[in-house]
């Protein structure tokens, strides 16, 4: 069973880590103090639910946890410096801090190393996440301590409900579109002048077919709603 931090302050290191062809190094003052921080930790870089939810998540809600008054987040793990800058340029996420922490020192701090050795990892981070105000854990979530990599409660939306149970989520909009399509090029900026993201699909016949049960662009998913093309969107947003 692992041992809850709450009311203690975070583990006192160094990390060093390489900026811009430079080696720079951040303490954990650097870091927290004065701050409100959210940290999220995993098991390890390019890893499965580390590279296709945890990390992309808490990208996507970033704008919405620094509304309601967090700083910072990072993303740690047990691994080098050239590797959490190699993860965060493939995962694109700029709203995110990754600290390599290669020596497991923080994460040992913590009481959250463990021997993943089984699976050919080594020393490596157990999941959870905590939100930290100038040094000080508030709140932890800790994935229970059972076999394999539980995923249950250090997501970003277990975060912002606790920090605000009220937060309304972004919507989820999915847009397949073509090269030199005029009408997807007017539905990507009404979604720009209102402030929303989405996720851009490059279209073709079979697919369009398939999931719209239409071979024009752009076809829109709100949600996982067929809201269909441009038109039936500034219909939407409309009524959003």
């Amino acid at each position: 069973m692992f041992k809850n931090r709450e009311g203690q302050s975070v583990p006192e290191v160094v990390f060093p880590v390489r900026n811009d062809d430079h080696w720079e190094k951040l303490s954990t003052a650097d870091l927290f103090a004065g701050k409100t921080v959210v940290v999220f930790s995993l098991p390890g870089a390019f890893t499965p639910t580390c590279s296709s939810a945890h990390v992309p998540r808490y990208n996507r809600l970033a704008p919405l946890l620094k509304a309601r008054g967090v700083d910072s987040i990072l993303c740690v793990s047990v691994n080098d410096t050239f590797v959490m800058n190699a993860w965060k340029a493939d995962q694109e996420a700029e709203n995110i801090t990754f600290i390599p922490d290669g020596t497991g020192a923080f994460t040992d701090g913590m009481g959250l190393l463990v021997d993943k050795s089984a699976i050919g990892f080594g020393k490596r981070s157990w999941r959870y996440s905590m939100l930290v105000k100038d040094g000080v854990v508030q709140k932890m979530f800790i994935e229970p301590d059972v076999e394999g990599d539980p995923f249950l409660v250090s997501d970003a939306d277990t975060m912002l409900k606790y920090i605000d149970p009220q937060a309304k989520l972004p919507a989820e909009i999915l847009m397949f579109t073509k090269p030199g399509c005029a009408h997807c090029t007017r539905a990507k900026a009404m979604l720009k002048e209102r402030g929303l993201d989405w996720q851009e699909v490059p279209a073709n016949h079979s697919r369009l077919l398939a999931v719209a049960g239409k071979a024009t662009t752009p076809q829109v998913f709100i949600d996982g709603a067929h809201i269909g093309g441009a038109d039936e969107l500034a219909g939407w947003l409309g009524q959003a």
